[in-house]
């Protein structure tokens, strides 16, 4: 199985739509079962097309993986909050593989669409040949944050957790793997496993050079991107990809993309 998870900065970049073409053509490429996308937005004053409104960065990558031959791909969007006063931004999973049920709840103390730390995950449950699991696309926020806890995001995250079934929680986890005693400790504490961590073959990891938004003053290479087990599971790789060596860069956020043995 192949999961990829990216922080796609949707509709801030740069030649947007020639980097949501390569985000396409690497899905089909790479052929992802499961990708977990973040900060994935629509305008506010955008008129309906189907279930979500049209200029919908999931329901553009859609149409593309569509005539690209990916017909059997389904999404999943959870709405968090409104951004830079004009869109609607959340998180998305899509999948290849049958869904089963979904799922969609908030992480923050604050469910109020107008505050921008507002933090909601959906979860689908796939078949993957008769073996039902779990995946959640996560966008916490920050270590030391007194208006938001990451503690409560992060009890709040696993308190849905089903302990029969494996899960895999994917996304933008604002914590670095380097820093000791904050959240990417906290969050193996907690029992989450890092494919990381369990992969045969591995690159360096790191999601993030430099500032961009919520690390402004940045100035070492991060890993605050991650795709974590619920239990150990055979990991054969996991790499970087987004970075400019393995594809080009498509946001400010690096991809992860693992391949797990089920």
């Amino acid at each position: 199985m192949k999961l990829l998870t990216l922080n796609c900065h949707s509709w801030q970049e740069d030649q947007q739509l020639e980097k949501l073409d390569i985000l396409a053509q690497t899905i089909v490429e790479r052929d992802y079962d499961i990708i977990a996308l973040q900060e994935v937005s629509q305008l506010t004053d955008a008129p309906a097309e189907g279930a979500y409104k049209k200029g919908h960065f999931g329901l553009e990558l859609l149409k593309r993986l569509n005539s690209l031959g990916r017909t059997d791909d389904r999404m999943h969007w959870s709405f968090c909050h409104y951004g830079y006063d004009v869109y609607e931004e959340g998180v998305a999973l899509i999948s290849r593989l049958p869904v089963m049920e979904t799922d969609s709840f908030f992480i923050s103390e604050s469910e109020d669409p107008a505050h921008w730390k507002t933090r909601a995950v959906p979860r689908i449950t796939v078949d993957a040949g008769g073996q039902l699991i779990d995946f959640y696309s996560c966008h916490l926020g920050w270590w030391g944050d007194e208006e938001e806890p990451y503690t409560h995001q992060v009890e709040q995250l696993l308190h849905r957790q089903r302990t029969d079934r494996l899960s895999f929680y994917m996304g933008d986890f604002n914590n670095h793997a380097g820093l000791k005693n904050e959240g990417y400790d906290l969050l193996k504490a907690k029992g989450l496993h890092d494919t990381y961590t369990l992969a045969e073959t591995k690159d360096s990891g790191v999601t993030v050079f430099g500032q961009i938004a919520g690390w402004e003053g940045n100035a070492q290479p991060l890993r605050i991107d991650y795709i974590f087990a619920s239990v150990p599971v055979r990991v054969k790789s996991s790499q970087v990809i987004f970075n400019g060596a393995h594809k080009p860069v498509v946001s400010d956020h690096f991809g992860v993309e693992v391949e797990i043995e089920i």
